[in-house]
């Protein structure tokens, strides 16, 4: 009995040491205040590397940032988020918009985080995948769904061998802004083998239509841990949030819906990720969701 309580009190310490929040669900995180995106000197900070993977899928070598978290080490294993970007940006726009590593690091600072590796792909995957000349083009707009086989068969496999990943569904989750939160949903909710954590910030018209994106109810309702859509009340892609989200009512698939005041923007991105990034890799606990939508339209994030 003595032995056994010294293992309980050696496996108690271990995790408080360890680095990782306890993993217990949340209330309710409510949005962002004054000073969630400003850099904090007196605290630890995550890195941000640049990465080339070999893509089968394109045919060419690609480009990808990889955020690793404050007391990275390769001793440990982590959860993985993939946050996408919009149809005129790359892999650098969450860096050069969001400022997406001073949002988790200053999180991190206050113990809300689970430790995760952040990857910023570029999600236009053709040779040429500048965000240049004409972003509209056909092919470049074809190239945002061609990104699903690319993410799945190259990159997802990159990152698995390259770092320290859990390889679990229930340790990957996807994001993403406008057209990055269309592919999301797509390749999310297509995909729920890959993914159980899926954020929809802004989801652009490439969104496929509800029913597509959920034809098996039953089946999300069982895999998803959560799904968090969040929209500008004034944006003009509103509808597409909309219309999701009231698919998924309908169904009773268990989801967040948070509309707050805003446009199509960075505001309301960093918001997102700033909520997201908190309530993924834990216990989650459905029955406060139609929270989210009560206070949404009360509460506007900090505008910076």
């Amino acid at each position: 009995m003595r032995n056994k309580k010294r293992l309980i009190l050696l496996l108690l310490t271990a995790s408080l040491t360890s680095g990782f929040v306890e993993t217990k669900a949340q209330d309710i995180v409510k949005p962002a205040t004054a000073g969630f995106d400003t850099y904090q000197q007196n605290i630890q900070h995550g890195n941000i590397d640049t990465i080339t993977y070999a893509s089968a899928t394109v045919g060419t070598n690609r480009k990808a940032l990889v955020y690793t978290p404050p007391g990275y080490s390769k001793s440990k294993k982590y959860q993985v988020l993939y946050l996408l970007h919009g149809i005129g940006g790359d892999e650098k726009e969450w860096l050069n918009g969001g400022k997406p590593q001073v949002i988790l690091d200053n999180l991190y600072a206050q113990g809300k985080l689970v430790p995760m590796i952040v990857v910023m792909p570029n999600g236009r995957a053709m040779k040429d995948d500048r965000a240049t000349g004409n972003i509209m083009a056909p092919d470049k707009v074809a190239a945002f769904a061609t990104f699903e086989q690319d993410l799945l068969n190259d990159l997802i496999p990159y990152i698995e061998k390259n770092y320290p990943a859990i390889t679990k569904r229930e340790s990957r989750a996807i994001a993403g802004l406008s057209m990055g939160g269309g592919q999301a949903l797509n390749f999310g909710l297509g995909n729920l083998d890959k993914f159980a954590w899926v954020g929809s910030f802004s989801p652009a018209p490439n969104t496929r239509k509800p029913e597509e994106l959920v034809p098996d109810v039953e089946k999300a309702k069982k895999q998803l841990k959560l799904l968090f859509i969040s929209c500008g009340a004034s944006d003009g892609l509103l509808s597409f949030s909309q219309r999701t989200h009231a698919y998924l009512d309908e169904k009773k698939v268990p989801h967040i819906y948070f509309i707050e005041p805003g446009g199509h923007d960075f505001k309301i991105w960093k918001n997102g990720l700033f909520m997201f990034s908190q309530l993924i890799f834990k216990p989650v606990d459905s029955s406060n969701f139609a929270k989210y939508t009560e206070m949404g339209m009360n509460t506007a994030p900090a505008n910076n």
